[in-house]
């Protein structure tokens, strides 16, 4: 470990103590004697308020009355840190009541002209894929939050028509250029996913919510899945698995043994969205089961056919 690694490591450790000797030091980074002092006296050079008491039983305290130092970034760990932010040009709403390019300028504020210049040539050679989310998505924070409380909601959401749901959120994600929120719908017991752009309204109840978050995360694909479930298995060509790792959905997973096979299940009336996602696959596809589903496939790709035989 590099000098400027172990002292940045050294205040986020010594952060939690109130007091510590050298051989703490010492065993933690199987550092010499005089190597832990030389580390201490670079820690005070940083900032960081060390005291020292004498005598046989002498130790290292830590003024807590006092700011201990920030901690130090090294120059890769800043340039990470900053393509990192990019990320969240490409979302029109976050679950963060910030501005990208305020965050942007106040970050750039903290280098130098040269490392500032460095930064900007590699913006120029740095390119990064990112799916734009171009919808609003208003209520991400207020999801957030009750997810973080263990609370639950009652949303108004607009699909095809307004309806109103009672939920206790326990996931945010964004795919595809939408965020999603994953949530149990309390009445029910049924797990659903909402686009959170369509969420026109989100109000907090009261009453305490039945489950932590913990038990959400662990149950919700048992929850999803139902009683009468189908499964499938699709085999693919082996170059085709890119396009599985690109996108694919929670209820799926890729065997990449002697045969590449997507596997998974769908809900009853889940039949055309699973055909749909398969049809992206097109050639590619090596054989489905159940027999059903394939002759869904083979449907939509006659349909798709006729169509451009028609323009």
């Amino acid at each position: 470990m590099k000098k400027s690694e172990r002292l940045n490591d050294m205040i986020r450790y010594l952060n939690g103590r109130e007091f510590f000797n050298l051989h703490d030091l010492m065993d933690k980074y199987d550092i010499s004697k005089s190597t832990a002092l030389r580390d201490i006296h670079s820690l005070e050079q940083l900032g960081m308020p060390i005291f020292s008491e004498h005598g046989r039983h002498g130790r290292y305290g830590i003024l807590k009355n006092r700011l201990l130092s920030p901690i130090v970034f090294t120059m890769d760990e800043v340039y990470a840190l900053y393509f990192a932010m990019l990320t969240l040009e490409a979302y029109q709403s976050t679950p963060f009541h910030l501005s990208v390019n305020k965050l942007g300028e106040k970050f750039e504020h903290c280098l130098s002209d040269k490392q500032l210049q460095q930064i900007r040539s590699m913006r120029k050679v740095l390119q990064f894929e990112m799916v734009q989310h171009a919808h609003v998505s208003r209520y991400l924070d207020r999801i957030l939050k009750s997810i973080l409380q263990e609370s639950s909601c009652t949303i108004q959401y607009r699909k095809n028509m307004q309806t109103s749901y009672h939920v206790q959120f326990f996931k945010i994600s964004a795919k595809f250029g939408q965020w999603y929120a994953s949530g149990i719908e309390l009445s029910t017991q049924q797990y659903r996913v909402f686009r959170c752009d369509r969420i026109t309204s989100v109000e907090e109840v009261e009453a305490e919510a039945p489950f932590t978050i913990d038990e959400l995360l662990h149950r919700s694909l048992e929850i999803y899945q139902s009683k009468h479930s189908i499964d499938f298995e699709v085999e693919i060509l082996e170059q085709a698995k890119d396009l599985f790792y690109k996108e694919h959905y929670p209820s799926m997973s890729l065997d990449c043994g002697k045969k590449t096979v997507i596997r998974g299940f769908y809900n009853p009336g889940e039949e055309a969205f699973i055909a749909d996602y398969l049809m992206r696959y097109g050639s590619s596809v090596v054989s489905v089961k159940p027999e059903s589903l394939r002759r869904m496939i083979q449907d939509r790709a006659e349909r798709l056919l006729h169509h451009y035989q028609q323009l």
